[in-house]
Protein backbone atom coordinates (compact mmCIF):
# COMPACT_ATOMS: atom_id res chain seq x y z
CA UNK A 1 0.00 0.00 0.00
CA UNK A 2 1.02 3.56 -0.65
CA UNK A 3 0.41 7.15 0.62
CA UNK A 4 0.68 10.10 -0.77
CA UNK A 5 3.35 11.85 1.36
CA UNK A 6 1.60 14.48 1.81
CA UNK A 7 -0.62 13.52 4.03
CA UNK A 8 1.47 12.36 6.69
CA UNK A 9 3.65 15.67 6.48
CA UNK A 10 -0.22 17.26 7.09
CA UNK A 11 -0.87 14.86 10.05
CA UNK A 12 2.30 16.04 11.53
CA UNK A 13 1.44 19.34 11.42
CA UNK A 14 -1.37 18.70 13.26
CA UNK A 15 0.50 16.59 16.28
CA UNK A 16 2.98 19.36 16.26
CA UNK A 17 0.15 21.92 17.07
CA UNK A 18 -1.87 19.07 19.69
CA UNK A 19 1.70 18.46 21.38
CA UNK A 20 2.58 22.13 21.54
CA UNK A 21 -0.58 22.56 23.31
CA UNK A 22 -0.14 19.13 25.69
CA UNK A 23 3.84 20.60 26.58
CA UNK A 24 2.46 23.89 27.39
CA UNK A 25 -0.65 22.84 29.19
CA UNK A 26 0.97 19.42 31.04
CA UNK A 27 -2.34 17.72 29.80
CA UNK A 28 -2.43 14.25 30.17
CA UNK A 29 -6.12 13.61 28.40
CA UNK A 30 -5.02 15.64 25.47
CA UNK A 31 -1.38 13.18 25.10
CA UNK A 32 -3.85 10.35 25.60
CA UNK A 33 -6.51 11.76 22.83
CA UNK A 34 -3.37 11.65 20.76
CA UNK A 35 -2.02 8.60 21.44
CA UNK A 36 -5.33 7.10 19.94
CA UNK A 37 -4.70 9.43 17.30
CA UNK A 38 -1.32 7.59 16.48
CA UNK A 39 -2.93 4.20 17.71
CA UNK A 40 -5.69 4.31 14.76
CA UNK A 41 -2.89 5.39 12.40
CA UNK A 42 -0.86 3.08 13.06
CA UNK A 43 -3.13 -0.14 12.64
CA UNK A 44 -5.04 1.68 9.83
CA UNK A 45 -3.14 4.42 8.20
CA UNK A 46 -6.52 5.07 5.66
CA UNK A 47 -8.72 5.73 8.73
CA UNK A 48 -6.64 8.15 10.81
CA UNK A 49 -8.17 10.84 12.07
CA UNK A 50 -5.95 13.52 10.10
CA UNK A 51 -5.09 11.49 7.20
CA UNK A 52 -9.30 11.56 7.11
CA UNK A 53 -8.79 15.41 7.03
CA UNK A 54 -6.13 15.60 4.68
CA UNK A 55 -8.53 13.93 2.29
CA UNK A 56 -11.40 15.50 2.74
CA UNK A 57 -10.19 19.42 3.09
CA UNK A 58 -7.00 19.71 1.90
CA UNK A 59 -6.14 16.88 -0.81
CA UNK A 60 -8.99 18.05 -3.36
CA UNK A 61 -7.37 21.43 -3.88
CA UNK A 62 -4.13 19.77 -4.47
CA UNK A 63 -2.69 18.43 -7.56
CA UNK A 64 -1.99 14.59 -7.88
CA UNK A 65 0.80 13.63 -5.95
CA UNK A 66 4.12 13.28 -8.21
CA UNK A 67 5.53 10.44 -5.72
CA UNK A 68 4.29 8.01 -2.99
CA UNK A 69 5.56 6.14 -0.21
CA UNK A 70 4.95 3.00 1.75
CA UNK A 71 2.85 2.85 4.71
CA UNK A 72 5.37 0.56 6.42
CA UNK A 73 7.42 3.25 7.54
CA UNK A 74 4.73 5.62 8.42
CA UNK A 75 3.08 2.96 10.66
CA UNK A 76 6.48 2.76 12.45
CA UNK A 77 6.29 6.37 13.10
CA UNK A 78 2.70 6.60 14.40
CA UNK A 79 3.96 3.22 16.93
CA UNK A 80 7.15 5.66 17.98
CA UNK A 81 4.94 8.42 18.38
CA UNK A 82 2.34 5.92 20.88
CA UNK A 83 4.99 5.34 22.66
CA UNK A 84 6.38 8.75 23.58
CA UNK A 85 2.32 9.80 24.30
CA UNK A 86 2.07 7.42 26.23
CA UNK A 87 5.06 7.37 28.43
CA UNK A 88 4.31 11.21 28.75
CA UNK A 89 0.42 10.67 29.79
CA UNK A 90 1.92 8.56 32.06
CA UNK A 91 4.69 10.30 33.19
CA UNK A 92 2.29 12.98 34.01
CA UNK A 93 -0.43 11.24 35.89
CA UNK A 94 1.93 9.49 38.25
CA UNK A 95 3.32 12.78 38.90
CA UNK A 96 6.44 12.59 37.33
CA UNK A 97 6.30 15.56 35.66
CA UNK A 98 10.02 15.68 33.80
CA UNK A 99 9.59 12.11 32.13
CA UNK A 100 5.70 13.44 31.07
CA UNK A 101 7.54 16.77 29.48
CA UNK A 102 10.53 15.32 28.45
CA UNK A 103 8.77 12.56 26.62
CA UNK A 104 6.51 15.34 25.21
CA UNK A 105 9.21 17.71 24.03
CA UNK A 106 10.78 14.52 21.98
CA UNK A 107 7.79 13.56 20.25
CA UNK A 108 7.13 17.40 19.71
CA UNK A 109 10.42 17.78 18.37
CA UNK A 110 9.92 14.53 16.00
CA UNK A 111 6.37 15.72 14.67
CA UNK A 112 7.89 19.23 13.87
CA UNK A 113 10.74 18.09 11.92
CA UNK A 114 8.17 16.07 9.92
CA UNK A 115 5.94 19.11 9.48
CA UNK A 116 8.54 21.62 9.04
CA UNK A 117 11.46 19.78 7.08
CA UNK A 118 9.89 16.63 5.60
CA UNK A 119 11.73 14.51 7.64
CA UNK A 120 10.44 11.63 9.80
CA UNK A 121 12.54 10.20 12.41
CA UNK A 122 10.28 7.37 12.59
CA UNK A 123 10.34 6.77 9.24
CA UNK A 124 13.96 6.95 8.82
CA UNK A 125 14.57 4.50 12.02
CA UNK A 126 12.59 1.95 9.95
CA UNK A 127 14.33 2.25 6.97
CA UNK A 128 17.48 2.15 8.70
CA UNK A 129 16.51 -1.32 10.36
CA UNK A 130 15.01 -2.63 6.66
CA UNK A 131 18.57 -1.76 5.49
CA UNK A 132 20.34 -3.20 8.26
CA UNK A 133 18.40 -6.31 7.83
CA UNK A 134 19.43 -6.74 4.52
CA UNK A 135 15.87 -6.06 3.23
CA UNK A 136 15.88 -2.33 2.06
CA UNK A 137 12.83 -0.76 0.59
CA UNK A 138 12.80 2.52 -1.37
CA UNK A 139 11.72 5.74 0.99
CA UNK A 140 9.67 7.15 -1.97
CA UNK A 141 8.45 5.75 -5.38
CA UNK A 142 6.83 7.86 -8.54
CA UNK A 143 3.51 7.94 -8.71
CA UNK A 144 1.70 5.86 -11.35
CA UNK A 145 0.27 9.56 -13.11
CA UNK A 146 3.81 10.32 -13.51
CA UNK A 147 5.17 6.81 -14.97
CA UNK A 148 6.39 7.04 -18.45
CA UNK A 149 3.46 5.54 -20.49
CA UNK A 150 4.75 2.31 -22.77
CA UNK A 151 3.98 2.33 -26.35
Amino acid sequence: MLLDPRAPRFAAAVTTVVLAVALITASAPLLLAQAAVFAVTAARPRLGPYGLLYRVLVAPRLAAPTELEPVAPVRFAQLVGLAFTVVAAIGLLAGVPALGLTATGAALAAAFLNAAFDLCLGCEAYLALRRLSGRPIAARVPAPSSWPSRP
